[in-house]
């Protein structure tokens, strides 16, 4: 049974990068839905709590047990799920415009945000390198 939060799942904030990347962090409890990004690496760093990743590979489903401080890459073609029991904070890291439940998902629970990240309030867009403007 998939574990019910008071808010979303997974609450990317955008935070802008060069060369198009994107940091959403936030915080999140309970069960995301099993996706998979077919043309990116997902990148996670744990801040605060333990997440776990459950992977459906070749050999069948494993999941990997984050602590606090622990980073950890989900390879492009990987389906997996994030969950934490508990609550935590998580920096992700993944190209602009890469949707929270990837190119392929099972059904989306209503607690899950379907997003490609939300602005952190009061942040000001980076500023870019007169490279970057051409």
């Amino acid at each position: 049974m998939a574990a019910r939060t008071a808010g979303p799942a997974l609450e990317p904030a955008d935070h802008r990068l060069p060369e198009r990347l994107r940091r959403p962090a936030g915080r999140f409890s309970g069960e995301h839905v099993w996706h998979v990004h077919e043309q990116t690496d997902e990148f996670f760093l744990v801040i605060t709590g333990e997440i776990q990743i459950a992977l459906r590979e070749d050999g069948g489903e494993r999941v990997v047990t984050l602590p606090r401080g622990s980073v950890f890459v989900v390879p492009r073609g990987t389906f997996h799920k994030p969950s934490s029991a508990a609550g935590a904070a998580v920096l992700l890291l993944e190209p602009t415009g890469t949707l929270s439940v990837g190119d392929e998902h099972d059904k989306v629970p209503d607690y899950v945000d379907v997003t490609t990240g939300h602005p952190v309030a009061g942040a000001q867009p980076a500023a870019r390198s007169e490279k970057a403007r051409r």
